[in-house]
This record gives structure tokens, sequence and C-alpha cells, in this order.
């Protein structure tokens, strides 16, 4: 993965937020750790197309996404990657069955329907153990399980890249550890390049190869993670 991005942004009055991110990895598994406001959201953001660096280069296993130079910006939609926000963003009228279908098949919307899920999702319904649930709404999930619903939903795709976006913080001390395990393994069962941000070391322990401490707009050091024999080994070459 090679990435380049820099973003400038003023917030009031003379004052502003300059974003200048520079990273080269072969790592399949990267993580941005630093700070609330350290940069690494609008980072996840120009990867995933959410947000147009300034200037750039932005190339994700051998895929050039954003290059200002060339005038190549993919749109969102082409690039491939599998969003997991924080708070999963699931759609809270649909079903789990439509929201894990919503973007492969048309009329997903129609929150009545029960028409089968392409076999790229019925994948991940089985491997999360959602069948049960897909006539249940989001409301009706505990935190695991919608976090499990969205990972299906960005998995369905079949994406080339899985972006995570603080995927723990919003479950509580004890389920965030049994979810980090799920994670590890998940990686470990999965040949998807990962990039996540976090605040948490735990995170990076257990779902990172290489780390990337960001804060105030700029990388200020990198290094590899060193193995956990409490999580799967999730580490293939390029």
């Amino acid at each position: 993965m090679s990435l380049r991005v820099a973003i400038r942004r003023r917030v009031g009055g003379d004052t502003g937020f300059e974003l200048d991110v520079r990273l080269e990895t072969a790592a399949r598994r990267v993580a941005l750790f630093g700070p609330s406001g350290a940069g690494k959201s609008l980072t996840m953001q120009a990867i995933a197309g959410l947000l147009k660096p300034d200037e750039g280069r932005i190339e994700v296993a051998g895929r050039v996404l954003f290059d200002s130079a060339h005038g190549i910006d993919v749109p969102p939609r082409a690039r491939r990657l599998a969003y997991l926000f924080q708070d999963y963003a699931l759609f809270p009228h649909l079903t789990v069955r439509q929201n894990i279908g919503f973007g492969l098949t048309r009329g997903w919307l129609n929150r009545h329907g029960r028409r089968p899920l392409p076999a790229s999702a019925q994948r991940w319904v089985e491997a999360f153990h959602l069948a049960a649930l897909l006539d249940h709404y989001p409301a009706q999930l505990s935190g695991g399980q919608r976090q499990r619903v969205a990972l299906a939903r960005a998995l369905s795709t079949e994406p080339g890249l899985m972006l995570l976006d603080e995927p723990l913080s919003a479950l509580d001390a004890g389920l965030r550890v049994q979810m980090r395990l799920e994670l590890a393994r998940l990686q470990a069962q999965i040949d998807i390049p990962t990039v996540l941000i976090t605040h948490d070391p735990g995170d990076v322990e257990a779902l990172a190869d290489e780390v990337f401490h960001i804060d105030q707009g700029r990388i200020r050091g990198h290094g590899p993670v060193p193995i956990n024999p409490a999580y799967p080994a999730a580490r293939p070459t390029l």
C-alpha cells in the first residue's frame, strides 16, 4: 500500500488543520493509531473516496485510486472497499436481510421483501450465524449482532480492501474483547488487506501487523506490531 494524502482545511478565522500523511507498507493489516482529532478519519475518508485530497496519490494492492498529478479519482463505488463505520451505519427501517443485501440488488428498500440473498451475501450470513436474525430490525439486535450484520453487508460486495473505523469503540469492555478476537479470526480466514483506525492499543495488538502513529495530521513514527499468541496469526505476505 502506498499513500500520500494532503488535505488543507481552514476552521474559522486564520486557524486551520492540515493533513499531510505519507506511508508505504507491504503489511496486510495496517493500523493508524492516534488521539481524536489527529487526522485518522480524514485519511480513511480519503482512501474510501468520501473526501477528495487537495493533492497526493493513493495506491492499494497495485490499484491507483487517486492521483492528483494525473487526474485520477476513482469514484467510491468503484474502489471495491468495505467500510465498517464506528456506529455500523445500519438502516433502522430495514431488516437484517435487507441491510445485508442493500446495494447488491435493486429493490431492497421494500421493507417487506423476503427474497433470497445472493450467494456472496449468504456466505457471510452463515459465517456470522445470522440466519435466525434475517427478519429482525437493528433495534432488536445486540451490539455484537449489529457489528456482525455490518461486517456481512460490507464483505458481501467482495471488496479488495477492508476499512475499519474504530470498530470496537461502541462496545462495552467485555464484548470488545470478544469481538476483537472474532475480528482477528476473520482476518485470518479471508485474504483481504485491512486498514484500521483506533486509539486503543489493544486493537492495534490484535488487528494489525504494522502501526503508524499519527498526530496533528502527520505520521510521527511507525513499526511492526509484536505477535501476541492470544490472537490468530493473520500475516500473509504480499
